[in-house]
């Protein structure tokens, strides 16, 4: 392999096709763009490139991201076949196709170079999914700065022996800056969707995003409630280090928040070891139907979820009521939430989940919307802050978990 050649010292001609490019720029920079995906992007690039007489027989976009599980994404393109997209996962960076990699000295240098093979032995990184067996002698890779200094790198390989050109190679530099641009704002507009969805859960990030913000704007919503908790978290947090009390919560969690999302349920709120989610529809009925599946489903995972050193036990609490779903806090820091005296109900009844060691009950009102089929009465109970004892149910002798995830 040849040495490595900084893009922008390496050109010396003058630009080919000036109309092309200029539209190419105005493309990048138009509503076609803006409005395509990242297939389509990367698609509209290259047949554009080729129609400019630049031989580009792959173009690959590297898009970094922010997210707990994905590092960044792939898109890659060739003349006459479908665009590949591909999320890569954390730990890729360190993987042999990956760390010695020119692309990702690219990344961290922020610096463009140009790689061709000298005919020797491949490196290990054509040796991926990416370029492996489509001849490629010259590859331009260049970063994508973004302006809060993430970065993202663009591949532009063609078989042709000579490679690309001067005059080719500055209007690939040329094109970069409005790429870059088209590609930060998908990247931004990503990170956007990611984080919101991950700190404040999908229902709440959809109204941020509509700019239902302002601090006491509440919402009055009828919703099953679900409450679950571990039982015994404090003294499992005094006994254990810390280190292995979050990897137990972090499994805990694995357990039960999949079970709630796959079942249409949202998580409104993790408190300590205790998971506050509602599941909103149509007809009171489908969304009691939902939640029990969610909690059935969660209990059934945390029943499979067998640490060595100690015994995961949780209690869910199911409720069918009315809240108001909205946001507080201060002018600078709000927190959204649901609050009412049917959040209240719930939580108590979780309590007497803990004291009585049942791992599911649910108030009357849900067990009524349910259908007598599905519940058992679990008797009277008095709970705190409530005058008069509730009456509570349980799930019908049986009733097991079906979710699609088993059948």
């Amino acid at each position: 392999m040849q040495p490595h050649l900084n893009l922008s010292k390496a050109v010396q001609a003058a630009p080919i096709g000036g109309t092309a490019l200029a539209e190419i720029i105005e493309w990048l920079a138009g509503d076609e763009c803006h409005e395509a995906d990242d297939a389509d992007l990367a698609a509209g690039l290259g047949r554009r490139l080729r129609a400019a007489n630049l031989p580009v027989d792959r173009l690959t976009l590297h898009l970094r991201t922010l997210h707990p599980e994905v590092l960044g994404r792939t898109i890659a393109w060739a003349p006459n076949e479908a665009v590949v997209v591909r999320d890569r996962e954390h730990g890729i960076e360190v993987s042999p196709g990956f760390a010695g990699s020119p692309l990702r000295r690219v990344m961290e240098t922020r610096e463009p170079v140009v790689v061709r093979l000298d005919g020797a032995a491949d490196p290990a990184w054509i040796h991926t999914d990416l370029f492996e067996g489509r001849g490629l002698v010259e590859f331009v890779i260049v970063p994508l700065c973004n302006a809060d200094g993430m970065v993202s790198a663009a591949c532009f390989a063609t078989k042709r022996p000579t490679g690309f050109a001067g005059p080719e190679r500055e209007t690939l530099d040329r094109v970069v800056p409005a790429l870059r641009n088209a590609c930060e704002l998908r990247t931004l507009r990503k990170i956007e969707l990611t984080l919101l969805d991950t700190y404040i859960g999908r229902a709440t990030a959809q109204r941020v995003l509509a700019g239902r913000i302002r601090r006491g704007e509440i919402e009055t919503l009828e919703a099953a409630l679900m409450l679950c908790d571990l039982r015994g978290f404090t003294a499992l947090s005094n006994r254990l280090p810390s280190h292995r009390v979050l990897q137990l919560l972090n499994g805990y969690f694995d357990g039960v928040v999949p079970a709630i999302t796959r079942a249409g349920g949202e998580v409104i709120k993790f408190m300590g070891d205790a998971v506050l989610a509602f599941f909103h529809r149509d007809s009171a009925e489908s969304a009691c139907a939902a939640a029990l599946q969610g909690a059935l489903d969660a209990l059934d995972n945390l029943r499979r979820y067998r640490p060595s050193d100690v015994a995961l036990n949780a209690g869910i609490a199911l409720h069918y009521g009315e809240v108001a779903y909205g946001n507080i806090g201060t002018d600078r820091r709000l927190d959204f939430t649901v609050i009412g005296p049917d959040v209240n109900l719930v939580s108590r009844i979780q309590s007497v989940c803990s004291a009585t060691g049942r791992p599911l009950l649910m108030s009357a009102r849900f067990a009524e919307l349910l259908g007598p089929a599905r519940t058992q009465p679990a008797g009277r109970h008095t709970l705190n802050g409530f005058s008069d004892p509730v009456e509570l149910h349980a799930p019908a002798a049986g009733l097991a978990s079906h979710s699609s995830r088993h059948e």
